[in-house]
């Protein structure tokens, strides 16, 4: 990877480079979308190259660039309006037809999906693994950006990554007590929302209900994909504000225009958020597969609860998560 600001990152202190992959997900967390998350790590790597000459070392590594990172999160911040997920928009779900897709967001108005890959070490401990697994939940996700900035760091930093309230007080230029008093609001607000799925791990009725999601998927078997859902299933997707709940609202939506052009689709099993995810490549009219939408998945008591379809429609997400860009 090349910057501009930086040159080739292997010319970068190695200090600073072993943390990129957290900071990523702690940048992910606070902002809630892969795009300003690459670019607040991007800022932060600048700062710190261009400081590092005089850093006295009388913190680590590891927390100066946390610092340097929360301080650019709170600048993306600053007078934004907060992301969401359209059932976080809309009390009520939207009829499966095609003009439900007359509302349309611009990017910046949605939560966006996260590959594990991006912001989850590989050789981390197994508990720390879960733990981060669990704070990219798309519901977790959505529910922090109900918080205020530096309340939303406080959280993250105190319950996510561990730190104690001294550390995260000198992090933030604050007292013990004020970020004791930020961590207790900010519990009692995510305490009033709507509570999430506790996480666990797959086992193998779980995987061969992937399987079957991607078989019934690839044939467009509408009748045999139905009857993975649970009854009161929702999907939603983002850009569009429409959601659908009810498992034969979603199939009835799959099998009209223009939602009935997937099929002939291919599916990429990958995980997303914490949960299983399957990138789709849906047919070109010249022949092919172009990307056209992430499925990040809930799965509850053996069936598929929930699907967060988040479409490629401006050709950037795909690319922003390392995902194939063409079949």
């Amino acid at each position: 990877m090349t910057s501009v600001a930086l040159g080739p990152t292997d010319q970068l202190d190695p200090r600073l480079l072993e943390h990129r992959r957290e900071l990523t997900g702690y940048c992910y967390r606070m902002l809630g979308s892969v795009f300003d998350a690459e670019d607040a790590v991007q800022e932060t790597m600048v700062r710190a190259w261009r400081g590092i000459a005089d850093f006295e070392g009388r913190s680590a590594v590891r927390s100066w660039l946390y610092r340097i990172a929360t301080n650019v999160c709170l600048d993306q911040l600053s007078g934004r309006k907060r992301r969401a997920l359209p059932m976080d928009l809309s009390g009520s779900p939207y009829p499966p037809v095609e003009a439900s897709l007359a509302g349309r967001l611009p990017s910046a108005a949605w939560v966006e999906p996260v590959l594990d890959r991006q912001v989850i070490p590989e050789d981390g401990d197994p508990a720390e693994q879960a733990v981060a697994r669990e704070s990219i939940r798309l519901a977790f996700v959505a529910a922090l950006q109900h918080l205020p900035p530096r309340q939303r760091a406080v959280l993250i930093l105190r319950e996510v990554l561990r730190w104690k309230a001294e550390e995260v007080a000198q992090l933030l230029d604050s007292t013990v007590a004020s970020v004791n008093s930020a961590l207790q609001r900010a519990r009692a607000t995510l305490a009033d929302l709507e509570g999430r799925p506790a996480p666990r791990s797959l086992d193998s009725d779980d995987r061969a209900l992937l399987a079957r999601y991607l078989d019934a998927f690839e044939r467009y078997d509408i009748d045999a994909f139905v009857q993975l859902l649970h009854e009161d299933a929702t999907q939603h997707m983002p850009p569009f504000e429409m959601w659908l709940q009810g498992r034969e609202d979603i199939g009835t939506w799959m099998v009209t225009p223009p939602a009935s052009g997937c099929r002939g689709s291919k599916l990429i099993q990958t995980s997303a958020n914490g949960t299983p995810a399957f990138a789709q490549y849906r047919p070109a009219e010249g022949g092919g597969h172009v990307p056209w939408g992430l499925h990040v998945l809930e799965i509850e008591d053996g069936r598929i609860a929930h699907i967060s379809s988040f479409l490629n429609l401006d050709c950037e997400l795909f690319a922003a998560l390392g995902l194939p860009t063409s079949l």
